[in-house]
């Protein structure tokens, strides 16, 4: 479904493993029409006080009616319950919706940083501190 509601190619960068390894802490919503919208998200095993969002994606038809952010509230309830303080997360420069939505959640925008993902690959970083939970010893 990812690459007829993006409109173009975006498959490959949501493979099997996210769906496989990470299904504990991703998110599906439905409604009468289906699928209605996802958050592909993990808690780092290798920064113990961060969770990442891999992948978000809204039925177009929903699009602007909350669904997502309804799906990182419910996300950053996860992380905060493992007593991740921190929600990372990335986009491409020319995401402008994402850059837009995520700086409305309250998220931090770093770059775009060059390289980030490999030689002429930038991207945007995002970062939120949880409220309510006490950094790690």
């Amino acid at each position: 479904m990812v690459d007829d509601w993006w409109g173009r190619p975006i498959r490959s960068i949501l493979p099997r493993l996210f769906l496989d390894h990470f299904h504990r802490t991703s998110l599906v919503a439905e409604d009468g029409g289906g699928l209605a919208g996802f958050l592909i998200g993990f808690l780092s095993p290798s920064m113990p006080d961060t969770a990442y969002i891999h992948f978000v994606g809204v039925a177009p038809r929903l699009r602007g009616h909350g669904l997502a952010r309804r799906l990182y509230h419910r996300f950053f309830d996860l992380a905060a319950a493992d007593q991740r303080t921190e929600v990372k997360a990335i986009t491409s420069p020319q995401n402008r919706g994402s850059i837009a939505f995520h700086t409305a959640m309250g998220f931090t925008v770093t770059g775009p940083v060059a390289d980030y993902d490999g030689p002429a690959v930038d991207r945007v970083v995002f970062r939120l501190r949880l409220p309510g939970v006490s950094p790690g010893v």
